[in-house]
């Protein structure tokens, strides 16, 4: 973990609300698909960092995106390419994605599907298939990136306004049978990892699945309890600092 000063190299809107930032650092840091960093907003007044997960790492410039939510991602949206911010990374436990893995099956949801980009593109020599949920198509984004890295992929939205009427787990889910998938890595919001529980419960799938769990944070590195969240055998875990990756049956969702 490096506290560094870097320079917005490329800041823009991809989607409704949705932005991507590429950030150029001083030195180049390694990071690991499905980690984290804080950056500040660039107004003194928001002392606290904003976590994001890394999206992309090449060199010394790193990438991720934010969703449109307060002051501060309002604030880092009007930041321009050479302005000077302030960036803590790399945090958190990502994917660990064990070599036997061949075929991946990737779920994500909405602003979930950020840091999967990062498995997809950074983890060579799998065969991934992937399963997008969006709002509706003005929401969607970073699909021809997905398709790209992905043997397969399916985009579905809850108003079918881009591809059909319905969501990642259930067209995950659809077509199980015919992917029979090494591994699951997922990130969406709570209501979708917890629906893909239920439904690879009911089903019998013994899967290892791998979730990202989104939740708030304040000082990103464990200390302020703000991200706690309760696993399966009763004890806490701080999600900044055991997670944000989970074996899904870890954690209660």
């Amino acid at each position: 973990m490096k506290e560094l000063s870097c320079k917005v190299k490329h800041n823009a809107k991809i989607a409704n609300g949705i932005y991507a930032m590429t950030v150029t650092l001083p030195e180049e840091v390694h990071t690991a698909c499905g980690q984290f960093l804080n950056i500040s907003t660039g107004n003194p007044a928001h002392l606290l960092k904003r976590p994001f997960g890394i999206m992309r790492s090449s060199g010394t410039n790193v990438t991720f995106c934010y969703q449109l939510k307060g002051e501060g991602t309002r604030l880092l949206s009007q930041a321009k390419p050479g302005d000077g911010l302030h960036v803590t990374l790399p945090l958190g436990n990502g994917f660990q994605i064990p070599e036997s893995a061949k075929k991946i099956a990737v779920i994500g949801g909405g602003v979930g599907v950020f840091p999967l980009l990062s498995v997809v593109e950074g983890v060579k020599g799998r065969e991934y298939y992937t399963y997008l949920g969006f709002r509706s198509a003005e929401y969607s984004c970073l699909v021809g990136e997905f398709a790209a890295a992905s043997k397969r992929l399916s985009v579905v939205t809850d108003d079918g306004s881009l591809g059909k009427k319905s969501n990642a787990v259930s067209a995950f889910i659809e077509e199980y049978a015919s992917v029979l998938p090494d591994l699951i890595v997922s990130c969406g919001p709570p209501v979708m990892l917890r629906a893909l529980k239920e439904r690879l419960k009911e089903r019998g799938i013994t899967t290892p699945c791998l979730v990202s769990l989104e939740e708030r944070m304040g000082c990103g590195i464990g200390a302020c309890l703000v991200c706690v969240c309760k696993k399966s055998d009763g004890s806490n875990a701080r999600v900044c600092k055991d997670g944000p990756v989970f074996d899904i049956n870890e954690v209660e969702l």
